[in-house]
Formats: C-alpha cells, structure tokens, sequence
C-alpha cells in the first residue's frame, strides 16, 4: 500500500501551468479559450459563456469585436511532461497595456505529478525546473508573448500551478472510508496545492485542521483547495477509467474552474497596480488630474473586472472566493475605495478653497478701486492726473490689505496650501 504522493501514480494526472507573460505582437492564434473535447461536449467559448454571468464571460472570454482570449494546440513531450495546448488571456491594465498570462496545460506521467510541482516551485531539494528546453515559456511563445521576470511588476514570483489527480484503489490515504473522508486526504490535497511536503514545511499536528479547513467538497467524490501559488484537486474515490464521471471532473479543472482561477489572478493584479497608483499619488503637481484619472481607473477595473459572484453554479463562485480570501482581495479594495475618496474630498477642499481665495481677490482688488472711483464721481474730479492718484491709492489699499491675515489666507488658498505651512 503506497501513502506517499512521491510514489504514486493517478489515473488520471494534469496540471495547468499559468505565467505572467508581455505580449509582444498580436497573436495570430485561434480565438476563444482552448475546446477540449468529452464526447459530444466541446468547451468552446460558446460553451463556456453559459456557464457563467454575462460581465464574467466579456472578461473570461473578451468580445468579437475585441479579443482577449487565444488558443493553440500543441504536442510536446519532455521527460514526464505531456503539453497539450498553449492559452493566453489578455490581462491588460492602464500601466501595462500588453500585460498577460499564459496557460500551458500538460497531462503528467507516472508517480512525477508532485515532484514537478515541486521543481516548479523551486523547492530544495527537488528536480530541477522542468520549464525548461522544449518546454521553455520563452521557446513555447516566440514571436508571440515574452516571460514577464519575477522583479517586473506585478509578476507573481512563480507560476500558478492548478494541479488534478484521481486516485486507483490502493491510494487509500485519501479515499472515503464507510463515506467518512481519512485525515490523510486533506494533506495530500494540500501537499499539492502547497507544492510542498512535510520536508519542505514540518506541520506540527495541531496545525493541520487550520491548514485544510478551507478545503471546498464539490462532491463526495473530490475536493479542492486554492492557496496562493497553487490549487489543486484531489479524487476521494478509486477511478475506474475510462467512462467515469472523472472525466467530466477533469473537464472541469481545466476549464470553467481554471477560468474562475484565472479572473482571481487578473483581479489581484488589477489591485496591485491601485494600490501602487495610490501610493504615488502626492508624487508631483496637478493633484487633481491624477486623482481623477486614478479614480477612472478604479471604476474601470470595477465594472470590467471586480465580480464576486460569477455564475449561478456553486463550485466556480467558491473557487474565486478561495482565492480573493488568499490575497484578501475584498478587503484591499474596500480599502482602496476608502483611500481614493478620502483624496477626492481633499481635492475638492482644495478647489473650494481656491475659488474662495479667487473671489477674495477680486474682493481686496475690486472694493478698493471701486470705492476710489466713486468718491471722484462725488467730488466731481474729472482728468487723468485725478484717476492716476486714486488708482494708486487703490493699489496702496489693497497691498495693505494682502499684508494681513485675511490677505495671506487668501494667497495661501489660491496656491492650495494652509498659510500656517508658511
């Protein structure tokens, strides 16, 4: 009886590998998502539309009059590494236009599923990075897309792995028993959403319920969980083979539910780039211009991209909230809002007091001229020598005037800074 995930070997095993990546030209690919194939059942975009919201799909999936979703069929084998096809999503932003992710999905052979992921999260030890020769994102995406370093912004430092397995009959560790789910499944299941194992992060016991307890049961049959550098999804019953409704499951995790993933992946990324716009907002001049576009940028992504709810469906919509809690993704939004209004009230105290200053201006200037001119109407003065002293007096009056308090508040408003500052 094997127990450990080194040594064994599903029945069925496929993981999906997403990068950040720039692209470089548009893609002469295909459109739409990859169309896997069950029987009758093709995942095209049309397919996958109907599975979730209307908002959801436009940014899943993109338009036909604007594209953001591209797809290429490969057959590449290095080592125990099968890849299928190739995807690439448009994750665009008002920084980085050309920003994207690609997902390279592979089919794994023999007992190398968490090993890989392992060699793919650059634990140590482990194998060597498999991403590598035929295999290489640069290799893969030539003349299309480049790899987007791990010091570029907003890059996550190494590739989201969304991992599957089903399990034979002697995996027993993580198959119900009398329908009652063994400890031992949980960790495996975090095992390989963690890319990890216990050499990598010894778990005190008492640690583990608070490690697994976010697992998501879709069914009695398998389960997922979603971290920050991976997911994974675990069977909990033996796999017959072929025929059996793992492969609806495994149709799955590569598609509606890796798409769910995916607009987590955008949504952070989004938010990264805010939350570093918020923090440069004082950076230089014209306050008002950059918390005005700062602000069209917020509403941009909220409309486009910030969608909690994604399909009436269960398991789409938990997966995504998995995620969001990982990045906590509500909260620093929620944050993110708070701050921004909290620039826009000072941009418009700021305004206010400017056209307060201007309008004290043309009080100190235009009172004094006024009064000037109307004590020569009175007196009856006429000529240009009786205008020219009470102009000048006019003007002696209002320097006077900007000598005093009220005078500096006034400057101070118009220049948008508090006269105490001086």
């Amino acid at each position: 009886m094997t127990t450990d995930l080194s040594s064994v070997t599903g029945v069925r095993q496929t993981l999906a590998v997403v990068l950040p990546v720039r692209l470089t030209a548009p893609p002469a690919w295909p459109t739409g998502p990859i169309p896997f194939d069950l029987g009758s059942r093709r995942t095209d975009a049309t397919t996958r539309q109907t599975y979730f919201t209307p908002a959801a799909a436009r940014a899943l999936y993109g338009t036909p009059e604007r594209p953001c979703r591209w797809h290429r069929f490969m057959d590449v084998q290095h080592e125990s590494l099968h890849l299928q096809g190739i995807e690439l999503l448009g994750t665009a932003t008002a920084r980085h236009p050309h920003h994207a992710v690609a997902v390279l999905h592979f089919d794994v052979e023999g007992p190398a599923l968490l090993e890989t992921l392992r060699a793919i999260g650059h634990r140590s030890p482990a194998v060597p990075d498999p991403l590598v020769g035929p295999l290489s994102p640069a290799v893969l995406l030539d003349g299309v897309a480049e790899p987007r370093g791990a010091s570029a912004p907003f890059a996550i430092a190494r590739p989201y792995t969304v991992a599957f397995l089903t399990p034979d009959a002697h995996h027993t560790p993580v198959l119900r028993q009398d329908g009652r789910l063994p400890e031992t499944a949980d960790r495996r299941l975090w095992y390989l959403a963690s890319r990890s194992t216990d050499t990598d992060f010894p778990t005190p016991l008492e640690q583990w319920p608070e490690r697994t307890g976010h697992a998501l049961r879709i069914s009695a049959d398998w389960s997922a969980l979603v971290l920050r550098h991976g997911a994974a999804f675990l069977g909990h019953r033996a796999d017959p083979g072929d025929g059996d409704f793992y492969a609806f499951a495994q149709l799955h995790c590569r598609t509606v539910y890796l798409d769910a993933l995916l607009l987590g992946t955008v949504q952070r990324d989004h938010i990264d780039e805010l939350t570093d716009g918020l923090s440069g907002v004082f950076d230089g001049p014209k306050l008002a211009r950059r918390v005005s576009a700062l602000e069209r940028h917020i509403a941009a992504f909220r409309s486009t991209y910030w969608r909690q709810h994604l399909t009436a469906h269960g398991p789409a919509n938990e997966l995504l909230l998995s995620f969001q809690a990982q990045y906590r993704l509500p909260e620093r939004f929620s944050e993110i809002l708070a701050e921004a209004a909290d620039y826009a009230r000072l941009v418009q105290t700021q305004e206010s007091q400017q056209i307060a200053g201007a309008l004290g201006v043309l009080t100190i200037l235009g009172l004094p001229v006024g009064t000037a001119l109307s004590i020569l109407q009175v007196l009856g003065a006429k000529g240009g020598t009786a205008v020219v002293v009470a102009l000048v007096a006019a003007l002696a009056a209002t320097a006077l005037v900007l000598t005093t308090r009220y005078g500096r508040l006034v400057l101070s408003s118009l220049r948008g800074r508090d006269p105490r500052d001086n």
